[in-house]
């Protein structure tokens, strides 16, 4: 991804909290702690998603896959429109998708589709996907949704329970997919209590208890609107990943929750597209 100063990006970010109606004065803390909104829960409507494909696929490319990463097939299919069905089969009503300016090949490839929900496209090469993030709020701001990485293969009943959950569940303001399954360079652990709600991302110092399973994320996140009254803040400090964006929402209070997969693959590398194969087959 191409960088950018946080500051450029933030002035293009401002008109976004009025657009999503966020005052500061609507938000209710306790200290430095988040605690929710003066108006209430509203009654559960159908999900928007949004998928971040604005990554370049560096590592596929570098072992001879060349095609974009949200191109690449997986059971003959590519990433990208495998997401977007599981999405309308599962009651997604709309969905917004950022490509990176590099990848308008995407764009054409889904546009000729012709989904039966609407798909938007913002194109824009952003410096992470907290930034990516952040350019999808205006199209995600009127309710709870959906945001995936484009790389996320996982077994579709699974992912039922998860958006039905997350749907739901408006007294957290994110749930993360998370699984035991731990097969990637750099994944981002998570630290659960016994109700599931996050309590820090990252490796924990206290010593390995027996048969306790070690949680990372998989890329797949219902999220309220909420979120993004942290989203000024974050540009002005320069927090540059979706990762520490997350671990700042823990940190200023936000609920979050994990729901478990019994498996999900990221497809980063070419192993992992026969990986994803075996996943598909044996769901």
């Amino acid at each position: 991804m191409a960088a950018c100063k946080s500051g450029e990006f933030l002035l293009s970010c401002e008109p976004i909290l009025k657009k999503i109606n966020i005052a500061p004065s609507a938000v209710v803390r306790d200290g430095a702690h988040y605690v929710g909104f003066e108006s209430g829960d509203k009654a559960p409507e159908p999900l928007k998603a949004g998928i971040i494909a604005a990554g370049e696929g560096s590592r596929l490319k570098s072992e001879g896959i060349t095609q974009p990463k949200p191109l690449v097939a997986v059971k003959g299919v590519p990433l990208i429109e495998r997401l977007i069905h599981s999405y309308i089969r599962f009651g997604i009503s709309e969905i917004v998708c950022i490509v990176n300016e590099s990848s308008l090949d995407v764009k054409r490839f889904v546009e000729a589709k012709h989904f039966p929900v609407p798909v938007t496209f913002v194109v824009k090469t952003t410096p992470s996907s907290m930034h990516s993030l952040f350019a999808l709020a205006p199209h995600l701001a009127g309710g709870r949704f959906l945001l995936s990485t484009v790389d996320s293969v996982f077994n579709e009943e699974e992912f039922a329970g998860f958006l039905e959950y997350g749907g739901a569940r408006e007294s957290a303001d994110g749930v993360l997919a998370v699984t035991n399954f731990v097969d990637d360079e750099n994944p981002l652990y998570v630290q659960l209590d016994a109700s599931r709600k996050i309590l820090a991302f990252g490796r924990t110092d206290r010593p390995p208890v027996p048969q306790e399973p070690s949680w990372v994320t998989g890329g797949l996140y219902v999220l309220s609107p909420r979120i993004f009254s942290e989203m000024e803040i974050s540009l002005r400090r320069d927090i540059l990943r979706l990762r520490n964006f997350l671990s700042h929402l823990v940190e200023q209070g936000y609920r979050m929750e994990g729901y478990p997969f019994s498996r999900i693959i990221d497809v980063d590398h070419a192993d992992d597209i026969r990986a994803a194969e075996t996943l598909l087959r044996t769901t």
